[in-house]
C-alpha cells in the first residue's frame, strides 16, 4: 500500500492541475465569443465581396472576346508547381487541432507527388511551422505569430509573395488549409482552392446585381483591385475562422482533462482511505498484540 504523505501529495497536485485547466477552459470561453463574434462579421463581408467579384468577372468575360483573360481565373488542371499555405494554431492544449490540419496537408501533398507535381508548404502558425521543420520538410514561407493574433495588413503581407509567384507564373495552384470553427463541439477542416479563384460556388441574379453600376471601360481595373482584396481577406477570414475553432478545441480538451482530474482525486482518495484504514488495523493489531504478549 502507497505511503499515506505521497498519496497525499499526489492529491494536492491533481488538484492544482483541476484548477489550471478549469481557468484555461473558462479563459478560452471567454475568447472564443469574441473570436466568434468577429467571425461572424467576417463572413458577411466574405459572402459580399464574393459575390461582387463574380459580376465583375463575369461581366469582363461577356465584353472580351474568347472570355476573361486574367491569370487569376483561369483554371489549370494540371499544375506543375502547387503552394500548400495552411493555417495551425501558435500554442497547443487544444486536443488533436493542430495534427488534423497537418495530416490533411500530408494527404493533399502526398496526393499531388505521386502526380509528378511539385509541392511547396507555406505555414503560418507555430504547430504546423514545428512539425515540417522537425520532419526537415522545407518551408518556402513561415510566420509564427499571426495565427494566435490575426491582423489583416499582415495576413496581406503574408500572402503577396504567394500571388506574386502565381502571377509570375512559378506556381500553377494555390490551395488553402485550416481548421474551422463549425459549432461549439466541432471542428472543420476547409480546403479551398485560392488561386486560380473558382467562382462555381458564387451565383448571382441579376436582381441582386442590378445596384452596381461600373464604366465598362473600369471593369478589369476593377476586377484587379478586387480580386486583391479578395485574396487578402480570405487569408484574413481563414485566421480569425481557426482562431474561433482553437479555443473552442481548447474548451472541449480543458473540459476533459477537468474532469480526468477530478475523476483521478476521486481514485486517489479512496486509495488513500484505503491506505488509511490498512494502516489503522495495523496499529490495533500491533496494539492488541503488544497486550497479550504482557499477559
Amino acid at each position: 500500500m502507497a505511503n499515506l504523505k505521497e498519496i497525499k501529495l499526489k492529491i494536492g497536485s491533481v488538484k492544482n492541475t483541476q484548477k489550471t485547466t478549469k481557468a484555461m477552459k473558462l479563459v478560452s470561453s471567454a475568447k472564443l465569443t469574441r473570436t466568434r463574434q468577429l467571425s461572424e462579421q467576417s463572413r458577411s463581408y466574405a459572402k459580399k465581396i464574393n459575390e461582387v467579384l463574380s459580376e465583375i468577372a463575369n461581366r469582363v468575360s461577356k465584353v472580351q472576346d474568347g472570355g476573361n483573360h486574367n491569370k487569376a481565373f483561369i483554371p489549370n488542371e494540371n499544375p506543375k508547381t502547387v503552394d500548400i499555405v495552411f493555417v495551425t494554431a501558435d500554442k497547443g492544449l487544444c486536443g488533436g487541432f493542430n495534427m488534423a490540419t497537418i495530416k490533411k496537408v500530408n494527404e493533399l501533398a502526398a496526393d499531388y507527388k505521386s502526380k509528378g507535381v511539385n509541392v511547396r508548404y507555406r505555414a503560418a502558425g507555430r504547430k504546423g511551422v514545428d512539425f515540417f521543420s522537425f520532419q526537415g520538410v522545407e518551408l518556402s514561407q513561415k510566420v509564427t505569430d499571426l495565427s494566435s493574433a490575426p491582423d489583416y495588413d499582415r495576413a496581406a503581407d503574408f500572402i503577396k509573395d504567394v500571388v506574386e509567384d502565381f502571377q509570375k507564373g512559378e506556381t500553377d495552384k494555390v490551395i488553402l488549409v485550416y481548421n474551422g470553427f463549425l459549432n461549439m463541439l466541432t471542428q472543420e477542416i476547409r480546403v479551398r482552392d485560392l488561386l486560380p479563384i473558382s467562382l462555381d460556388d458564387v451565383e448571382t441574379t441579376e436582381a441582386e446585381t442590378s445596384m452596381l453600376e461600373i464604366e465598362p471601360d473600369d471593369d478589369e481595373e476593377v476586377l484587379e483591385e478586387l480580386t486583391n482584396k479578395y485574396i487578402d481577406f480570405n487569408m484574413y477570414y481563414s485566421l480569425i475562422d481557426s482562431l474561433a475553432a482553437e479555443h473552442s478545441a481548447r474548451m472541449q480538451a480543458m473540459e476533459a482533462a477537468t474532469n480526468n482530474a477530478k475523476d483521478r482525486v476521486n481514485s486517489l482518495t479512496v486509495e488513500y482511505n484505503k491506505a488509511r484504514q490498512a494502516a489503522i488495523t495495523t496499529e490495533l493489531i500491533e496494539i492488541i498484540s503488544g497486550v497479550e504478549s504482557l499477559k
